[in-house]
């Protein structure tokens, strides 16, 4: 991903130096070298920066998923399913982001405090551009991991106030004072937001070569004339590094999350805000114009993810991880007829979830949908996320029945642990050219994909309806409207014109069903739902349902749907909780309600 990484046992070198305690408030990081030793060695400052790209947030598999109505687990031993089951506890929490972001804001805060002191380079304007590019790193991602501890431990205290985290810009050390109260999750906000202009301020939009011509003014003014001291900085090389334009989408996030149902009243964001800052990275792409016809498949576009060159990104992609030769997902997750342990199960809340290819969901009259036939004419993008009974899936395009009726162990319910527990198995994120049996163990290149365009699309649209209504478009040159057709056409909704889209577009609030509808399924299985549940204050303990498909005496298949794993949530779950055993630490440290 990033040049200082392409060594991994020298990052492991880096990491033990470095070593985070098993709580960041232990009072002081040990090593053997003092901060001073940085000054002269860029290699080894870098190395402190790399320890909060390791300690990135992000999840190559669909972990939280099964914690929501999208999916069970076959795994009993899941914590995703113990949490959704009843066992989440201040002491026991699966999405706690405390420890980790902690650790990582601490590295950067090292790294903020003495990278104006590394000689990066003899050359001063080149030392100048590289302190630039890295402090600018440094704010940028503090800002991410500042993001994901808001996400899951931001929340209303008893008393009715809404706090986020303890903001720490300085690095803590033995003499610190670790009693510290949490602020407040508008001043949490703002500082992501003070963060994010500094790495933007400082950050090129992307990395890449460019000409002499094309160096920013700012490196021009100061004596940069040679592109080849800029590229050394910013060219090529350092593709796959956060960027001004990875920040301007992580600002968008945050922005969203402000601005929803369950902090908007305490969080000084509005939905016009959110708006605006997801348009700033949409603009950037020319709007609708921008969207990638093939984003919606971006996981199984093999040419394009075989070809890609170190650190480039596709169309569909923002932030993306290294690109790395496996076949982990695959093995998690393919039917055990392909070798696979079908970890990950759809439910039918998600495949019901799927309007028809008119555009109609399937409840609608006008629909056509059939409870006896129920995936013909359906939206396409039903069948390219989930492996329904009698669909395809792995290198030889192999028939899966999940019915009971069904000869070998992907039948429902078989009892050997990796059959699916709702008659689904998962096809998104999975590439059908992986095979896990043993004999072959054939690996294929994936990569995560942290930040898509079309996040920041469904972002806008969510913002902008309830900004200025459906077809409004603010300061913009399209509204809400424009982007859900945008997004339904490319799945292939509507193809002689999507009336049902057409109906509910003078309808704030049938728009906002819909175009939360779009995210669920746009995003699906990529850990989205279990936090959009929260901030819009969405009921959490909708049973996970499945379909049980038997075969009649006529040869006719008979689909009963079933109850599959009932959710234990309570009301005040919808705000993370701030880990037990930090509460009983610290005196001014205060606990969301219920916990």
């Amino acid at each position: 991903m990033i040049s200082v990484m392409k060594n991994s046992i020298k990052l492991l070198a880096f990491l033990l130096l470095f070593a985070a305690c098993d709580d960041i408030f232990t009072p002081a990081i040990e090593n053997n070298r003092g901060i001073e030793a940085m000054y002269n060695e860029p290699t080894y400052a870098q190395g402190i920066l790399a320890n909060a790209y390791i300690l990135l947030p992000y999840s190559a598999s669909p972990n939280s998923d099964v914690a929501t109505d999208d999916a069970v687990t076959n795994d009993n031993a899941n914590n995703y399913l113990r949490m959704a089951t009843g066992s989440w506890t201040a002491n026991d929490n699966p999405m706690s982001q405390w420890q980790g972001r902690k650790n990582a804001i601490q590295y950067l805060n090292i790294f903020l405090e003495n990278t104006d002191q590394v000689v990066w380079s003899k050359d001063e304007l080149i030392r100048t551009m590289y302190n630039d590019r890295l402090k600018g790193e440094a704010y940028g991602l503090r800002a991410v991991h500042m993001y994901y501890l808001l996400l899951a431990h931001g929340g209303w205290t008893a008393d009715g106030r809404l706090l986020g985290v303890p903001i720490i810009t300085a690095t803590e050390s033995a003499s610190s004072d670790f009693d510290q109260p949490r602020n407040t999750f508008q001043e949490c906000v703002q500082q992501i937001f003070d963060d994010a202009q500094k790495a933007i301020d400082l950050l090129p939009l992307d990395f890449g070569d460019v000409s002499d011509s094309a160096i920013p003014s700012k490196y021009k003014n100061l004596g940069i004339t040679n592109a080849g001291d800029y590229n050394r900085v910013n060219g090529n090389i350092m593709r796959g590094r956060i960027t001004g334009r990875i920040v301007e989408a992580v600002r968008a996030q945050t922005a969203l999350l402000a601005a929803s149902p369950a902090y908007s009243t305490g969080s000084g964001v509005t939905w016009e805000n959110a708006a605006n800052y997801a348009a700033a990275v949409l603009n950037r792409i020319n709007g609708i114009s921008g969207l990638d016809n093939n984003g919606g498949t971006w996981y199984a576009n093999f040419a394009e993810i075989n070809g890609l060159a170190s650190g480039a990104t596709p169309r569909e992609i923002i932030w993306r991880s290294d690109v790395g030769q496996s076949n982990e997902l695959e093995a998690n997750n393919f039917p055990p007829s392909l070798y696979g342990r079908g970890r990950i199960n759809p439910s039918q809340n998600l495949v019901d979830a799927f309007p028809m290819a008119n555009g109609y969901p399937i409840t609608d009259s006008q629909s056509g949908y059939q409870v006896d036939n129920p995936y013909a004419n359906r939206d396409p993008r039903l069948t390219k996320y989930v492996v329904v009974n009698g669909g395809v899936q792995g290198p030889n395009n192999s028939t899966i029945i999940t019915g009971t009726y069904g000869t070998n162990n992907d039948a429902l319910n078989r009892e050997n642990g990796y059959s699916t527990r709702t008659g689904y198995y998962l096809r998104k994120l999975l590439r059908s050219d992986c095979n896990p049996n043993p004999q072959y163990n054939t690996q294929q290149k994936h990569y995560t994909a942290r930040i898509r365009y079309t996040e920041i699309f469904l972002a806008y649209a969510e913002a902008a309806n309830e900004a200025y209504g459906p077809t409004g478009k603010g300061a913009n040159n399209y509204s809400a409207y424009d982007v859900v057709k945008a997004i339904r056409a490319r799945a292939g909704i509507g193809a002689n014109g999507d009336v049902y889209l057409e109906s509910v577009k003078n309808d704030k609030d049938k728009m906002r069903a819909l175009i939360r509808n779009e995210r669920r399924l746009e995003l699906c299985f990529e850990n989205f739902r279990f936090w959009d549940l929260r901030r819009w204050k969405e009921n959490l303990n909708e049973t996970a349902d499945g379909m049980r498909i038997a075969r009649q005496a006529d040869g006719l298949l008979q689909y009963t749907p079933i109850d599959v794993e009932n959710r234990a949530y309570k009301e005040y779950m919808y705000y993370g909780p701030i880990p037990y055993s930090e509460i009983q630490k610290w005196n001014n440290l205060e606990q969301n309600a219920g916990w």
